[in-house]
């Protein structure tokens, strides 16, 4: 059956969280005089900031701790990595990161391109994220990308992640889509390529990190123009 509709993940697949995260991370740290107060770099603090905060996100996403825990640790557990105990500061970063990523809408290189292309040959397209309901809608509309989405779909809506077969459910008829004529493009093996394969969705695993995975029926691209050739 010939592909209508189009699921994309947003974070580091259209919108550049990694980059966008590392400039907002960067103005608080500065502001907050970290440096100077605790002789700490920032380059030191963010490598360990991104390697505790992509383990708390694998563990929301399988359900072992919810979105309250992350945002109470994220920021603590990386300052106490550098022996910093200090939970006002961390709270400060974690209620401002939120607010302030907004201020930085990078995105992925090639998304404007691709999706006009896409948008052309009138596939409908769809936003499915695991990332924050409060944050998700406004990277879209902020970025200028809004208007190419049919729907906005926030895992938070029913509080259940990729890969778990729920969400998708809920996202597809939300579209009023059916799994046989959709595809999940994302960054994430296991919830965009895993998750949509297991549901029975066509999947394309955009490799922007160079994770290098490969599995049976899976296309694997390192561009976002490179979907050009499969849609």
């Amino acid at each position: 059956m010939k592909i209508q509709h189009i699921f994309f993940d947003l974070d580091n697949t259209l919108w550049d969280h990694r980059r966008n995260a590392y400039l907002t991370l960067k103005d608080i740290f500065k502001r907050q005089n970290v440096r100077d107060r605790y002789n700490l770099d920032f380059e030191d603090f963010h490598k360990e900031y991104f390697t505790i905060n992509e383990r708390l996100w694998a563990q929301i996403r399988d359900g072992e701790i919810d979105k309250d825990y992350l945002r109470e640790h994220r920021f603590y557990d990386s300052f106490m990595f550098f022996g910093i105990d200090d939970r006002e500061l961390a709270q400060i970063f974690e209620h401002n990161f939120l607010d302030e990523i907004l201020n930085y809408n990078d995105l992925v290189e090639g998304a404007f391109e691709l999706l006009e292309y896409l948008a052309g040959k009138n596939y409908r397209l769809h936003i499915l994220s695991n990332g924050f309901k409060e944050v998700t809608y406004r990277k879209c509309e902020l970025s200028g990308i809004k208007n190419y989405f049919e729907t906005i779909t926030s895992a938070d809506e029913i509080d259940i992640r990729k890969p778990h077969p729920q969400v998708y459910e809920y996202a597809l008829n939300k579209a009023g889509a059916k799994k046989e004529e959709s595809v999940m493009i994302g960054d994430d093996w296991i919830a965009d390529v895993e998750g949509g394969k297991s549901f029975g969705m066509k999947v394309i695993f955009f490799d922007v990190f160079n994770d290098n995975y490969e599995a049976e029926d899976v296309a694997v691209v390192k561009k976002l123009e490179e979907i050009k050739n499969y849609l």
